[in-house]
């Protein structure tokens, strides 16, 4: 018997960092994610395949259900190691995904380049869930750890609005098709900057004014969801910029790398990350091109509608 589950992938438009201590936070599911196939096999093993969004193999291993009841996981960090993990937190939470089996093929793909950042980890991890029966915030949470928002992209196919309340998620799904959505276009950076700084930055500095900087958060976060024009929503997400700007203590990606830019560019989720948000009266393909950025995608290319 063959089973596929499917999870979505993900863009956090507001809330970044803050999230994590009760914030507000606007998010997008995007049409691209990851399907994960599960059949029966034997001798008590996994094969395991991972596919690209090409079809190109880019992963492919066998893992032993002992190595799974045992986390035995070797101490260096592969791709092995990180799904022995994952899997044993799966069966820790219901063991019958594994005892009463004698084994499984699983193949996972990807409908978008994994370099792009839009949940690899997130999409497997819901999938996982959804294959064992399991909470996936539960696993996430014992597992990687993080704020849950991609987990809950991963299972809705509408806009949401995230946030934790006593630790525990709480998703609001939403309606968001504001008549400019061609407007806005997500350009990829081409390569994943490391975000250890401005993390770094928001834990030294986030008790200082918290609860005012997640009182402002909502209120930016509002205003952009009600925002009945292009220029009331560039306004506040720029809003939204340089507040964040102002907590990490580093520049806005539009300061560092576009300034000379005629329109708004949002850092999305871990600044330095892999894909900003440009809001534009004119398609902005030609600029972003000769800056050397090639992928640039519109609202409706990106983003989950249905």
């Amino acid at each position: 018997m063959k089973t596929t589950f499917y999870s979505n992938g993900k863009l956090l438009i507001t809330g970044e960092y803050l999230v994590l201590d009760g914030a507000r936070a606007f998010a997008l599911p995007t049409k691209f994610g990851q399907n994960l196939i599960v059949e029966d096999a034997s001798n008590n093993e996994i094969e395991w395949k991972s596919y690209n969004f090409d079809e190109q193999l880019w992963y492919e291993d066998t893992i032993t259900f002992p190595e799974i009841i045992n986390n035995e996981a070797a101490k260096i960090e592969t791709v092995k190691t990180t799904l022995i993990n994952i899997l044993h937190e799966a069966y820790i939470l219901n063991p019958d995904f594994i005892n009463t089996s004698q084994g499984y093929k699983v193949t996972t793909q990807l409908s978008f380049p994994k370099n792009w950042g839009l949940g690899t980890s997130s999409t497997l991890l819901n999938n996982i869930a959804q294959w064992a029966q399991i909470d996936a915030f539960t696993l996430l949470k014992n597992s990687f750890g993080g704020s849950g928002y991609d987990i809950a992209c991963a299972q809705n196919n509408t806009p949401i609005v995230y946030r934790l309340e006593d630790n525990s998620p709480v998703v609001e799904t939403i309606t968001f098709n504001p008549d400019f959505t061609q407007n806005i276009y997500f350009v990829y950076l081409n390569k994943k900057q490391n975000s250890k700084a401005a993390i770094s930055a928001y834990y030294n500095n986030k008790n200082q004014n918290l609860a005012h900087n997640i009182i402002d958060n909502n209120k930016i976060t509002q205003a952009i969801l009600q925002a009945k024009t292009l220029k009331e929503f560039a306004h506040n997400v720029e809003k939204h910029e340089i507040h964040l700007s102002n907590i990490l203590e580093i520049k806005t990606i539009k300061e560092i790398a576009f300034p000379d830019f005629n329109g708004v560019v949002k850092s999305l989720g871990a600044w330095g990350g892999d894909f900003v948000m440009a809001i534009s009266k004119e398609n902005p393909q030609a600029y972003f091109n000769s800056k050397g950025y090639e992928t640039i995608l519109s609202y409706d290319e990106m983003i989950l509608q249905k």
